[in-house]
């Protein structure tokens, strides 16, 4: 069964290129971003791990840890690190999970027999500290991830977690925020201290409430 957002995260304990982990002990306090690949030493993924992985200040920096994935081993996986740094420029920094028997990406759901019945789609979980699902996305195989979407939606993943906001179409870091409906404008003058602009009652913008 797909996992829906709100969901537990399945747990589990796995072999990974940075050794064991148990996965919702390795996530702890921080946010975490799964993303499966459909195979080792292919040409979207190899670009895919190089990305992520020059990028990976950015997500530390928002206590948010990327983690891989593959249905093949860890010694495939630790192979093909060297084509990654070979070709990307950049080292692979960051654990990918050995998965030959299946066992995470049945848990996952990250198998389409539609699409391929052995290898894993491009499958994205966006977990928060309280281990529930957040975000997913799901690519095919043929079609590279977005480094720079992954983190616009974190962001907007953390910032309406603490406040009651939502991101408009497009939003990104910095940029004005829509206030909840549910709020009274009364209320909202005293959340909102920047001040907000009405549109419609419905729809009022305010500075992004952290900055």
């Amino acid at each position: 069964m797909a996992l829906r957002l709100g969901d537990t995260a399945p747990d589990f304990t796995a072999q990974t290129t940075d050794g064991t982990i148990s996965f919702h002990e390795w996530i702890g306090d921080s946010w975490a971003i799964l993303f499966s690949h459909p195979k080792d030493f292919t040409p979207v993924c190899t670009t895919e791990l190089g990305a992520f992985s020059r990028r990976k200040a950015e997500f530390d920096k928002r206590n948010a840890k990327l983690i891989g994935l593959s249905v093949d081993p860890v010694d495939s996986h630790k192979e093909w690190a060297k084509d990654i740094e070979e070709t990307q420029g950049q080292a692979l920094n960051f654990p990918v999970i050995g998965d030959p028997d299946r066992k995470v990406a049945d848990l996952y759901d990250m198998i389409h027999p539609n699409a391929s019945d052995t290898l894993t789609v491009r499958s994205v979980f966006i977990i928060g500290p309280d281990k529930k699902v957040k975000l997913t996305l799901t690519y095919p195989a043929s079609t590279g991830r977005n480094v720079d979407e992954v983190i616009r939606v974190l962001d907007s993943l953390q910032l309406t977690a603490s406040y009651q906001v939502s991101t408009p179409v497009d939003w990104k870091d910095g940029d004005d925020v829509i206030i909840a409906p549910a709020i009274p404008d009364d209320e909202a003058k005293t959340k909102f201290p920047k001040g907000f602009r009405t549109l419609k009652p419905y729809l009022r913008l305010t500075p992004q409430p952290n900055k």
